[in-house]
């Protein structure tokens, strides 16, 4: 179901289930604190998502984040637990009502895996934009770092997924911001790593239309800086994060702001809370009122 955000109307689109070490999605918080909130399989794996923003703005269809896409063999499917039978993201668009070719922005929060998969598909013998019409907007720190990963987290990256739109010429390069629609705005916040975005959303006045009424006309894509809802205490930071001081600074700046102001928020990796407003039970700690009606 549509949510409207102001002058915005909204998507939640899922490229399906897959799961990730509860530790490392973590970090320092004890399992025995963790696990209250996120059940771990025998395997000490949690339930993730793959919750990506699909946003009218005027004439503009964009699309925020790609999913995992289709590139993993068997082992891959096999270590992240890849749900089976999930509709996948390019079936999840059609169900909203829309074609691959409608998308005119696909805006990357970061180039790891789980996040730019459906960048591109197979195409004889190499691969293609799979949204055709689509300039795709990327962070030029992060696309230098993902050209040059470390050994920390060389694994989270795959070229495959993003050099093929370089050469078809379709990629639009921005620093500290980019705003590739009216309302739709990427923002540097690093902690996760050095260069990932967080996307602000400006409705601007509610208009009354259909589709999940909401009083707040400003939103936020966490991506990976809050991936759940689970993470909103400033100290839950997830341990693959390069910088986690970074992210504290980064949480402490952005999330009473979200809370005052009654933003609408998404949670990118939460199965069980998409979309959320926040609640502040005292100074510093927030929790998540979800939007029912936002389930993907």
């Amino acid at each position: 179901m549509p949510i409207r955000l102001g002058n915005l109307t909204l998507h939640v689109v899922s490229d399906g289930g897959f799961r990730l070490d509860g530790g490392a999605m973590f970090g320092v918080v004890p399992r025995t604190l963790w696990q209250r909130e996120r059940a771990p399989d025998d395997d000490n794996r949690i339930a993730m998502a793959t919750n990506c923003l699909l946003i009218e703005s005027g004439d503009d269809l964009v699309l925020i984040d790609t999913g995992i896409g289709d590139k993993g063999d068997e082992k891959f499917r096999s270590i992240f637990a890849m749900e089976e039978g999930a509709t996948r993201l390019p079936d999840a668009l059609r169900a909203a009502g829309f074609e691959l070719g409608d998308v005119t922005h696909v805006l990357l929060s970061h180039l790891h895996f789980d996040h730019c998969g459906w960048n591109t598909r197979a195409a004889g013998d190499g691969f293609v934009p799979t949204f055709p019409n689509a300039r795709y907007w990327l962070n030029r720190g992060e696309v230098d770092h993902a050209r040059e990963p470390n050994e920390r987290d060389r694994a989270s990256y795959n070229p495959l997924n993003w050099e093929p739109l370089f050469d078809a010429g379709v990629v639009e390069l921005f620093d500290d911001a980019g705003e590739p629609a009216a309302g739709v705005r990427a923002v540097r916040a690093a902690g996760h790593n050095r260069d990932m975005c967080i996307v602000l959303l400006d409705g601007g006045h509610p208009d009354g239309g259909d589709g999940v009424s909401n009083g707040a006309a400003r939103g936020v894509f966490w991506a990976d800086l809050i991936p759940t809802a689970s993470h909103l205490p400033y100290p839950w930071i997830m341990g693959y994060d390069l910088y986690p001081v970074t992210t504290l600074e980064n949480k402490k700046r952005w999330l009473p702001r979200a809370a005052e102001e009654d933003w609408l928020c998404f949670f990118e990796h939460d199965p069980r809370v998409p979309v959320a407003r926040l609640v502040a039970d005292r100074p510093g700690r927030y929790r998540a009122e979800p939007l029912a009606a936002a389930a993907p």
